[in-house]
């Protein structure tokens, strides 16, 4: 009996031992956990229960120059279905009515819906997608749906929110306002005034710290962010939506017609540069056009006979030939090289004067003047072309500019027939928006100044910045230059080869040009023209300038020329805006004072001073409009989210002390 105690003994000690050395272990391990990883488990325990939230900055707006919403940020919702968390009973009895209710907004039967459902549920599916792309009013009706308005953790619907970009006036200028990648798939575009500006539009996303809780859910940890976010300030263009309006059915009604690839069109401010309206045009396989490429400013290209307005400034500025200079068109034909510089028309127009060979586009009269003028020194010619800006980028404030190109004497490109070529617009690049900022140099007496997409930024009414005028070159060149490019510009339309375009009731100048393209290549294969036309009006005071270029016109018409394909665009613009635009009347003594008047305005002004004024109830009320009303009555007012009036900090009814802030929470 006394060996079997011994033996119960040991096995007690024995077992002791063990708990003792667990004990060892277990407070070696924990006083590891504590002091030497500590800091490794807190910061782990810290990631997976505690974490910060990106609470997104509100995008500012895009407007055009008269007002009109042009970009916009909007919420998007999808909808997703768990189909596991719904009780059995409570699927039962509300899967019919569901399916009845989302056949209404969804536009597909009940049937349908109801199969929907049933198969998610027997599957298993966690998250059946139901309808995406739904506005806030969608969503609202959906989630009070049967079923669905029990929640997330008894109704099983999941929803998704995200902002997305919307263009109200629809794809006109699209290329231009630009656009980005969404979830939901939308292109991505990193040329337009989005991406340019986005440092103003974007803000700076806020911060919120929030602990995990039961169920999956985070809660705030403070009431207040770690960090505010700060919403991006709105964007004003220089687009003028009427003039676009304008400038994009002309553009596309001429492209429909003569079945071109594409082409473009810029209506430009002459005094300042502000851009009006573009319109960039492309055709898709069904025939159909939209916004394919910002043409206007990246498509670089030979220009034609546009270019020979280079021709004459030079030449003008260095006294080697004058408008009267007379010229032998040699029955149409020169020849440089063993390369033949042709006319457009048959035969020549024999001999005519410099001015008159500018406004008839002869190639061999504006050819032979820059040959015989500058075949000792062509270097002199090519410096007044980068003298005029014409071989740099105009340094834009979109990205995608095209680069000009000019050959330089000395150069691998250059050779016997580079100074003849260049006189008539071949083996020189350049892009309609460059062609047309030196135009407008000459419509603005020799100002040339950069084209501008932009005029200012806003917070509200508030201006952050302001973009004023940007001269490039004060004096492109001579004023006595500038007046006989003026004459011969509009002896263009009167007279010259856009003399079809010519209309008494309002004036206009400018060029018309016609390049071959591609005409280099082995048996003149993919060669087609780019037909254009580049001005301004009204041609004695010139408020526009603009440039049409069409590229590729179907030659089933037998027409090709720019005064009959790009010039009636041009026409039309400078007739809509000049005859269709409503007419102002001056109203005389409108400040002079009434003294009946003045004395009622008083009156009333001081009985309602003594009135103690109450804070009017703005729910429902658009944010700007509530801002300003609140400003009238001399509150500050801080405004959280977009849109309608959601709640005010202070209650509509009690009475109004001034200089006191509200704070207006938008939907």
């Amino acid at each position: 009996m006394a060996v079997e105690d011994k033996h119960i003994s040991y096995r007690i000690y024995l077992v002791a031992f063990g708990i003792f050395v667990m004990a060892i272990a277990i407070a070696v391990k924990l006083t590891n956990i504590q002091w030497v990883e500590g800091d490794y488990y807190r910061k782990l325990a810290k990631e997976r229960t505690v974490r910060n939230f990106v609470i997104p900055a509100n995008k500012g707006n895009i407007y055009s120059a008269d007002g009109s919403l042009l970009a916009t940020s909007i919420p998007n919702y999808e909808i997703r279905f768990d189909a596991v968390t719904p009780k059995a009973e409570s699927f039962e009895k509300n899967v019919k009515s569901l399916s009845d209710s989302l056949a209404t907004v969804l536009g597909k039967s009940s049937s349908f819906f109801e199969n929907e459902l049933r198969k998610a549920r027997a599957n298993k599916n966690r998250y059946y997608l139901l309808a995406r792309n739904l506005s806030y009013t969608q969503y609202f009706k959906i989630k009070g749906f049967p079923l669905f308005n029990l929640g997330a953790y008894k109704g099983g619907i999941i929803i998704k929110q995200e902002t997305v970009r919307e263009h109200p006036i629809g794809k006109i200028a699209e290329r231009t306002v630009g656009y980005e990648r969404t979830s939901n798939g939308e292109s991505y575009d990193g040329k337009g005034i989005e991406w340019a500006f986005r440092k103003y539009l974007n803000g700076k996303d806020g911060k919120i710290l929030k602990q995990k809780i039961a169920k999956g859910q985070w809660k705030p940890i403070r009431d207040i962010n770690e960090v505010d976010p700060q919403d991006g300030y709105d964007v004003i263009s220089t687009i003028d939506v009427y003039v676009q309006d304008i400038a994009h059915h002309a553009l596309l009604k001429q492209l429909e017609l003569y079945q071109a690839d594409h082409g473009c069109v810029v209506v430009m401010e002459t005094k300042t540069g502000h851009v009006k309206a573009i319109s960039n045009l492309g055709r898709a396989n069904d025939g159909t056009y939209y916004e394919t490429t910002n043409y206007a400013v990246a498509e670089s290209h030979e220009p034609g006979s546009t270019y020979k307005l280079a021709d004459l400034m030079a030449l003008f500025e260095d006294k080697k030939a004058d408008t009267s200079t007379v010229y032998d068109s040699k029955g149409g034909v020169v020849v440089y090289s063993g390369k033949k510089v042709r006319d457009s028309h048959e035969g020549g127009y024999g001999k005519i004067s410099l001015g008159r060979g500018f406004e008839l586009s002869s190639n061999t009269v504006l050819v032979q003047a820059v040959y015989n003028a500058y075949k000792d020194d062509p270097s002199k010619f090519v410096n007044h072309l980068n003298n005029f800006g014409l071989n740099k980028p105009l340094g834009l404030s979109i990205k995608g500019e095209g680069r000009p190109y000019i050959p330089q004497p000395g150069d691998k490109h250059w050779s016997n027939i580079s100074l003849p070529w260049m006189a008539f617009g071949y083996g020189v690049s350049i892009t309609p928006m460059q062609t047309l900022a030196f135009y407008n140099a000459v419509a603005n007496d020799g100002e040339m100044v950069k084209p501008q997409f932009v005029s200012e930024i806003k917070e509200w009414n508030r201006t952050i910045k302001k973009y004023e005028k940007e001269v490039l070159n004060p004096r492109i060149c001579s004023p006595q230059t500038i007046a006989k490019l003026k004459a011969v510009l509009a002896n263009v339309v009167k007279k010259g080869t856009a003399s079809k375009l010519y209309s008494k009731d309002f004036s206009m100048a400018g060029k018309t040009g016609t390049a071959a393209v591609n005409y280099g290549k082995a048996g003149g294969v993919g060669k087609y023209y780019a037909s254009s036309f580049v001005g301004y009006f009204p041609a004695d005071e010139p408020k526009y300038s603009c440039i049409v270029v069409v590229h590729k016109p179907s030659t089933a018409l037998n027409n090709y020329y720019g005064a009959d394909v790009a010039g009636p665009v041009f026409k039309r613009i400078a007739q809509k805006i000049f005859t269709d635009a409503p007419s102002t009347n001056e109203i005389k003594n409108l400040d002079r004072k009434i003294p009946k008047q003045e004395n009622n305005y008083e009156a009333y002004y001081t009985k309602y001073q003594k009135k103690q004024q109450i804070i009017p109830n703005l729910k429902g009320m658009s944010g700007m409009d509530a801002v300003a009303l609140l400003g009238n009555l001399g509150m500050k007012v801080k405004v959280i989210g977009v849109g309608k009036v959601k709640k005010q900090s202070l209650e509509a009814g009690q009475n109004l002390v001034k200089n006191t802030t509200i704070l207006l929470e938008l939907s």
